[in-house]
């Protein structure tokens, strides 16, 4: 059965052109609804991440234009020079603010993207007060809560402060999306949704098939040798990602003259710490953001592929670069903590291999064997990309969704 045309309003801080986080999934998504034959309306902040500065070209109070059949309307707000705890609590709540005050349409469904979770607790605010409200659904990229208590960003007080509003937010929601098994215990468990309220829906792989085209040109852009075992790590280089891990590994890779050459590709609120810690390294490069096909032909030109996180992290999030990983067909190491949310999506795709968050011996010696044994490389590679075809597809991603939005709709009698 077809589902109906919805007027569907879209509620997130980021959307494209932000080239990695949450951004590209609800871009993805709001293009694809708008495909299907959907009235999209999408309200996003201005693009700063993960640069956190606001991009070139983007001026005045509010800026309104049609992109790919979606009509979106972005809306200005404070941009942290160094985003902390309470300068992005500031963030969220400028742009919160003026979500309450903005024009939402006439909308038949709403979707807010979380987080920023306490934009969302705002902007749920504001549904609550209408006189025709229409049903609410938030879609959880992260679990805020946990956050704070695994990269250790805030108290205990705080952390409970944050897990009270979240588990208050959620179950005012008409529905809930997750992206990841754990999620749903999680949200299901500790903060007390009920379970018929909340959905499993995955993040997909964005991504065009990566190029085919022979990826020895872009080695040769980016200064890698043919000798070079190149370990890349493509997003953002915050917090979480506890990249200081890294530039250890490259410093005993220096010592050691290994082969492993590591490579840091993106942007964040660490970068310039992190470059000021390999200071002297010949074995470790920083490399800005890659716009569309070369930052995949990057991908596919290197050896491997990595996932750095912070000890501790575990439940927090689903990191959205496995999914670009795995759509170039190239082998991952994961340094993270056994039994976090990462290393289950690895057992799942067996497309990597995982060795423990903060050891950067471990994880020299994992490139080393991986980059010496090119056939096992090829074949975990293939795996990652075979799950990437069966389990990340955005057709069936996004249909899921319409089917989550349309009975949402339904529920409330359209």
């Amino acid at each position: 059965m077809t589902n109906p045309k919805l007027r569907i309003t879209i509620l997130a801080i980021n959307y494209s052109p932000e080239p990695t986080g949450n951004a590209p999934y609800t871009t993805s998504l709001a293009e694809g609804l708008a495909a299907s034959g959907h009235s999209v309306r999408v309200i996003a902040g201005y693009p700063h991440y993960p640069e956190w500065r606001l991009q070139e070209g983007y001026t005045g109070w509010t800026k309104t234009e049609v992109v790919n059949g979606v009509r979106l309307k972005r809306l200005r707000h404070h941009i942290p020079r160094s985003p902390s705890s309470w300068s992005r609590l500031h963030m969220e709540l400028s742009f919160g603010l003026r979500l309450m005050f903005a024009r939402w349409g006439s909308p038949d469904v709403v979707l807010v993207v979380s987080p920023a979770l306490f934009s969302s607790a705002l902007a749920i605010l504001r549904n609550r007060l209408r006189l025709r409200r229409p049903p609410v659904g938030i879609w959880v990229q992260d679990i805020y809560s946990r956050g704070i208590v695994e990269t250790g960003t805030g108290t205990d007080g705080q952390a409970q402060a944050a897990a009270h509003l979240e588990s208050l937010v959620l179950r005012s929601a008409d529905g809930v999306v997750v992206i990841h098994e754990r999620f749903q215990q999680f949200v299901v468990n500790s903060l007390q949704v009920p379970s018929t309220a909340v959905e499993i829906i995955r993040n997909w792989t964005h991504l065009p098939p990566s190029p085919t085209s022979d990826p020895a040109e872009m080695r040769t852009q980016l200064g890698w040798s043919e000798d070079d075992i190149v370990v890349l790590h493509a997003g953002n280089m915050g917090k979480k990602q506890g990249l200081e891990n890294v530039i250890e590994a490259a410093r005993l890779a220096q010592e050691r003259q290994s082969k492993v050459r590591f490579v840091l590709m993106g942007d964040g609120n660490q970068r310039r710490t992190l470059e000021a810690m390999a200071g002297g390294l010949s074995s470790i490069q920083f490399v800005s953001p890659l716009p569309g096909e070369a930052f995949m032909m990057a991908l596919v030109a290197a050896d491997i592929l990595l996932v750095n996180e912070l000890p501790g992290v575990k439940d927090m999030s689903v990191p959205s670069k496995l999914t670009s990983y795995f759509n170039a067909g190239n082998p991952v190491i994961a340094a993270t903590d056994d039994g976090s949310v990462t290393a289950a999506e690895l057992n799942a795709s067996h497309g990597g291999i995982r060795v423990n968050a903060g050891d950067p011996s471990a994880l020299l010696e994992s490139a080393e064997v991986l980059g010496a044994d090119k056939e096992r490389a090829k074949a975990i590679g293939a795996r990652g990309l075979k799950f990437r075809h069966e389990t990340l597809s955005k057709t069936a991603a996004v249909g899921h969704y319409d089917d989550f939005i349309t009975s949402l709709a339904m529920s409330r009698g359209r």
